[in-house]
């Protein structure tokens, strides 16, 4: 094993709601995991508003949502879901979030951060450039020593993560080769059937088509993209 697999073994990926890591990066999550990095995720709402049902109460479907999440994170080998419970469709950037994520990245500190990039070209959703930019915010609060020096303990120095990984991005510079890890996507794609539905052949067709397109780009049969920040 090299010195930097031996460095970047911890993994936190911060995103908006559930199943948002298994569609932004879910064969990277596997592989990651497999490659036996500690992968776990940090989701800042439970997908409360998520359905058009209006009969399904945002209680009731939040709890579907993360059964929904703990059981696809399972799929991809994550060791824990970690659940803010913000609510969904109201996600600001506030100071208040920024101080609660960098208290997650001091305890579990992880050395890459996986987020949604938040500078993406017309990024509609609220939530998802709210969860983007609290995150690298975040990240930059973690490693400073006087930024919430009440979350510091003792001799506990601030945490400063090593690489983030933006997904969903415009301008990717980096690819990861997941052509073993595609049907784990889907695996645990398929577990959010209050997303997806219950046609899984026709989201595998749809997840294989879009690794396959990112593949081209890369010279590889599967891939997913990035662009990748290393400090």
């Amino acid at each position: 094993m090299s010195e930097e697999t031996k460095i970047l073994d911890r993994v936190l990926v911060i995103a908006a709601h559930p199943d948002d890591p298994e569609f932004g990066c879910g064969g990277t999550i596997a592989k990651w995991s497999a490659a036996g990095k500690d992968v776990r995720y940090l989701l800042l709402t439970s997908g409360d508003k998520g359905s058009k049902d209006r009969n399904l109460r945002p209680e009731q479907l939040a709890a579907k949502r993360e059964a929904e999440q703990r059981a696809a994170a399972a799929e991809l080998g994550v060791k824990e879901v970690i659940f803010l419970r913000h609510p969904d469709g109201l996600l600001e950037n506030s100071l208040g979030l920024r101080r609660e994520l960098a208290a997650y990245i001091r305890r579990l500190k992880p050395h890459i951060v996986a987020a949604i990039d938040p500078w993406r070209h017309y990024q509609l959703h609220p939530d998802h450039r709210a969860a983007g930019i609290a995150a690298i915010d975040a990240v930059w609060s973690a490693r400073e020593w006087n930024i919430f020096p009440e979350q510091l303990e003792g001799d506990e120095d601030p945490w400063r993560v090593s690489e983030v990984y933006f997904f969903w991005t415009d301008n990717p510079d980096h690819h990861e080769d997941v052509t073993d890890f595609v049907d784990a996507r889907i695996a645990s794609l398929a577990c959010h059937v209050s997303q997806v539905g219950e046609d899984r052949e026709k989201l595998a067709s749809r997840i294989r088509e879009r690794t396959a397109k990112t593949g081209e780009e890369a010279g590889m049969a599967h891939a997913e993209s990035f662009k990748l920040i290393k400090f």
